[in-house]
């Protein structure tokens, strides 16, 4: 495993390459992090995730690690930068299996809506490397576009699940 920078979330302000997402979701924002903190939810909404593992045990919090499984033969080691629950989590890669990304942060924000819904801000920024800066260049507004829907993915999902628990 090649060592990532480890940053807070500041990072995400000068980041190299920035991805904004956000979508409401009708769902509380303690419903929305029961999603987030089920590991078999990630890979139904973020396709490139194949399996997601905690490796600290719960309460989840500030320093919190897991690993997870990506296509590509990606597996990242992440520690939580952020967690405060149910408004605000991050996280960042200490570890990953390829030398193609140097930093990685992801970044999620939930806003209580007047309309009964919570608004999910996802932010994911990145620090590319050798062939990771060619590849990034490219596939950058494919990214933006990919995150988008699959923010999309995740709203649908988590409603899925809250009309689930309400029948």
């Amino acid at each position: 495993m090649y060592k990532c920078k480890e940053v807070n979330v500041d990072y995400l302000q000068n980041a190299p390459r920035v991805f904004r997402s956000l979508v409401e979701v009708a769902a509380t924002p303690e419903q929305i992090f029961a999603s987030f903190e089920e590991a078999g939810d990630w890979p139904q909404w973020a396709l490139p995730i194949q399996k997601v593992e905690w490796t600290s045990p719960k309460p989840y919090g500030l320093g919190t690690t897991r690993r997870v499984w990506m296509s590509g033969n990606l597996v990242a080691d992440e520690v939580f930068i952020a967690w405060e629950y149910p408004k605000h989590m991050a996280f960042c890669f200490s570890h990953c299996s390829q030398s193609l990304i140097d930093t990685f942060v992801e970044d999620y924000q939930l806003t209580v809506l007047p309309n009964g819904k919570t608004q999910v801000v996802w932010t994911m920024g990145m620090s590319p490397t050798g062939f990771g800066k060619f590849t990034m260049a490219i596939s950058a507004p494919l990214l933006r576009m990919a995150n988008q829907w699959m923010l999309g993915r995740f709203a649908k999902h988590v409603e899925k699940r809250v009309a689930r628990q309400a029948a």
